[in-house]
């Protein structure tokens, strides 16, 4: 169990997030238009997954919108940004944002991609929303970088993920 913050709030997630070296887990997500997606599905490809509790708090949005343009200018690299929102909500906020470099998807099926890296809040307000977190994933599947952000209304460390794709 990780322990982080909400507005200055002890809460927990369900554990910690997968290790650098280890093979990413696998996962099935929800697309906007309703289809599922696994991460084998971006084999080949580097895999930011920008995970959050709510597109609709404003520190969620300013991730998705910073992801989207960082996105624009790297190779081989797609952001994925995940919350348990439905895709409806996902769709009309990346319409409305002219977000277009990142892919919205969405673990409101069955909750097993925040119980899979263990993102799942355990206990609080937000429980079983997704905690703030960031995981980067090779071309090979396996996890280079992660980050369980500490306090959840704060953004992540954009600048040590997108260096991490560069090593």
């Amino acid at each position: 169990m990780a322990s982080v913050t909400l507005k200055g709030n002890e809460i927990h997630t369900l554990g910690t997030l997968p290790a650098n070296g280890e093979k990413a887990p696998e996962f099935q997500l929800t697309k906007n238009d309703l289809s599922t997606v696994k991460l084998s599905d971006y084999e080949g490809s580097r895999v930011v997954l920008n995970i959050f509790p709510s597109v609709d708090t404003g520190t969620c949005a300013q991730s998705v919108r910073q992801f989207n343009q960082e996105a624009a200018e790297l190779d081989n690299t797609i952001v994925l940004c995940i919350s348990k929102d439905l895709p409806f909500a996902q769709a009309r906020f990346c319409g409305a944002e002219g977000i277009e470099n990142v892919e919205m998807l969405s673990d409101f099926k069955d909750g097993n991609f925040g119980k899979g890296y263990n993102v799942a809040f355990s206990d609080g307000p937000l429980a079983p929303l997704l905690s703030r977190a960031v995981v980067v994933v090779d071309e090979k599947g396996n996890v280079l970088y992660t980050e369980q952000v500490a306090e959840t209304t704060e953004e992540p460390n954009y600048k040590a993920a997108l260096e991490a794709l560069m090593n």
